[in-house]
């Protein structure tokens, strides 16, 4: 292991993510014995109450295996400790992977590579990153009550059919913007030039179409379990697949 990734992956730094995910940790089992003794004060079954304990805990494992993967893809690079933090309090494994490779581009590298990090710009990632999250943070405190009243879409009469939210439109826009950027740089990098990698749009086409066939169990045969694997057997799946045809080359 060289200079650098010795130290992100310092013990002080495990200390520190440790404690952060301590305190988390508590207020949980805070608010999960307050929700308990709240729903049986109401009346509720004790037993329903832990069998929703229970259901709810296998439910939450599942999804977490692709913030796993995203801990394992950033750890190589932004170590251990800063990308377990990143990914388990308000992270998101999307926006994590492109911040970090956007603020590497814009300090001079080629992309996010072991190779060409330092602390200082170890440092100035990790301050883009933490900054840049906290918009929602602080959109969410300030003005998200506000905000959820325009996007309810709700009747305002009587009788009247609830028309399709503004949210939910905005939500596919940027679902559907994000996904353009991301193919059209992999179509970028596949042109045929010096340098040119085909690898990133193979990968994203697997990814593709394994996902395709989740949600055509999913909507089409009704298989709901599978929402919970589809992402993790995506990613997994097109991970795989990038090794194998990266030894095939």
């Amino acid at each position: 292991m060289n200079e650098y990734l010795q130290s992100v992956n310092a013990g002080y730094f495990y200390l520190l993510v440790a404690g952060v995910m301590a305190f988390i940790t508590a207020i949980c089992v805070i608010f999960l014995v307050k929700s308990y003794r709240a729903g049986v004060k109401i009346g509720m079954d004790k037993k329903v109450l832990k069998k929703t304990i229970m259901a709810s805990a296998s439910f939450t494992l599942l999804p977490s295996i692709s913030i796993l993967l995203g801990v394992i893809a950033l750890s190589g690079t932004l170590g251990v400790p800063f990308s377990w933090l990143r990914l388990s309090v308000i992270g998101a494994l999307q926006y994590e992977l492109n911040v970090a490779e956007m603020s590497a581009q814009s300090l001079g590298m080629p992309g996010l590579n072991v190779s060409g990090l330092d602390p200082s710009a170890f440092t100035t990632i990790a301050l883009v990153m933490t900054v840049g999250i906290l918009g929602g943070v602080l959109c969410c405190i300030f003005f998200l009550k506000k905000y959820l009243k325009k996007l309810s879409g709700k009747p305002k009469k009587a009788g009247e059919t609830a028309k399709k939210s503004f949210g939910a439109y905005a939500t596919t826009a940027m679902f559907i913007g994000l996904c353009a950027a991301y193919i059209g740089s992999y179509i970028g990098k596949a042109i045929p030039r010096e340098g040119s990698d085909i690898m990133p749009l193979i990968v994203a086409a697997i990814a593709g179409i394994v996902m395709a066939v989740f949600e055509f169990f999913i909507r089409k045969k009704n298989v709901k379990v599978l929402e919970n694997f589809s992402l993790a057997a995506s990613m997994l799946i097109a991970m795989a697949a990038a090794v194998g045809i990266a030894a095939i080359i």
